[in-house]
């Protein structure tokens, strides 16, 4: 794995011609596949982490040769993007959050490339497949035991942005609440970023002072605000009892998996057989895509009845006996 700036030397100095490749994907049986990891923010931010790290994982077992650049803007991203294309790369991964159109225009002029996006949409072409955070069933389990602990009736949740993949979240955790205690209500705050810790500690603390005693921690920032006000707290994406000091904060995780969709992405390619498709499947339950944590200190504090509770809800989600509800709209405060 490496982490590379794509210059544009690159571009000019390249595998030539890829633009007019015809006809399926080259398989790749037997060989490593040479993939590029393209993100927005700093690798260190949760979402693009759980990509880096899936990707990581497949170039220490020796499947691909794996390069990366971050902090690449949306208005840098197109560049990028075909620069990777040019230097001979058979697999993309990224996210196309805001530039879905000029994204699929590249796969169209790389038609034997196969990328991977994060992408609210449809899959498009031949060689263009989708994915999203779809972990609202961890969720959901984590808002059963947020509801058997919060003694105000009061939960706050402060996220980055109102969008899809973040108003999931939040519905999946309020409605796993309210199933066990419907005279709860909620705070919501949105910051307006993807990496701000101290003005989500800001956020945090105001819903505090409004009477709220646990918190969903969408955001890094968060945990902080609960550990200096004296709350718990859930987490979300990453381990934030182990990863963001969260000990004695966070009484559990909803986390994010991305080795599953990753690891069939590259099984395609190199088979040859990579296709549009839509990956929201893998990175569910019952793809292993989606877990919720241990909970580490909390384990003998937490009821048996609510530990049990749980254990059965997944079991029955992971056999699809149990479906929780996907809900994107932008959910609102009701206090």
């Amino acid at each position: 794995m490496k982490k590379i700036a794509i210059s544009r030397r690159l571009f000019t100095a390249g595998i030539t011609g890829s633009v007019f490749a015809l006809g399926n994907l080259q398989a790749f049986a037997g060989q490593k596949i040479k993939v590029a990891g393209i993100y927005t923010q700093p690798i260190q931010q949760k979402w693009d982490a759980r990509l880096h790290l899936a990707l990581d994982a497949a170039a220490n077992r020796g499947d691909v040769d794996y390069v990366f650049s971050e902090k690449v803007s949306n208005t840098d991203y197109v560049r990028v993007l075909r620069e990777y294309c040019e230097s001979g790369v058979q697999l993309i991964v990224g996210e196309a959050f805001g530039i879905s159109k000029e994204a699929r225009k590249v796969a169209d002029d790389y038609p034997n490339i196969a990328f991977l996006m994060g992408d609210p949409f449809k899959p498009h072409g031949e060689n263009f497949s989708v994915f999203d955070n779809y972990i609202h069933e961890p969720c959901y389990l984590m808002g059963i035991i947020a509801g058997n602990m919060t003694k105000a009736n009061k939960i706050g949740m402060v996220g980055g942005y109102p969008i899809g993949e973040v108003n999931r979240l939040f519905h999946a955790f309020m409605n796993g609440a309210t199933s066990v205690n419907p005279n709860i209500k909620f705070k919501v705050t949105f910051i307006g970023s993807w990496y701000d810790p101290p003005k989500a500690k800001e956020a945090a603390i105001a819903q505090i002072e409004a009477g709220v005693d646990i918190m969903y921690a969408e955001r890094a920032g968060v945990v902080d605000a609960c550990r200096e006000k004296g709350i718990l707290a859930f987490g979300n994406v990453n381990d934030m009892n182990k990863e963001e000091n969260g000990t004695d904060v966070v009484v559990a995780s909803a986390l994010w998996h991305m080795e599953s969709a990753i690891d069939h992405a590259i099984e395609r390619v190199k088979n040859g057989t990579f296709s549009a498709e839509e990956y929201h499947d893998w990175t569910m339950m019952a793809k292993g895509g989606a877990t919720l944590s241990s909970y580490y200190e909390f384990d003998s504090k937490l009821p048996s009845s609510v530990k049990n509770k749980v254990s059965s809800l997944a079991n029955e989600i992971k056999a699809g006996k149990f479906v929780v509800e996907i809900n994107d709209e932008e959910p609102k405060s009701t206090f």
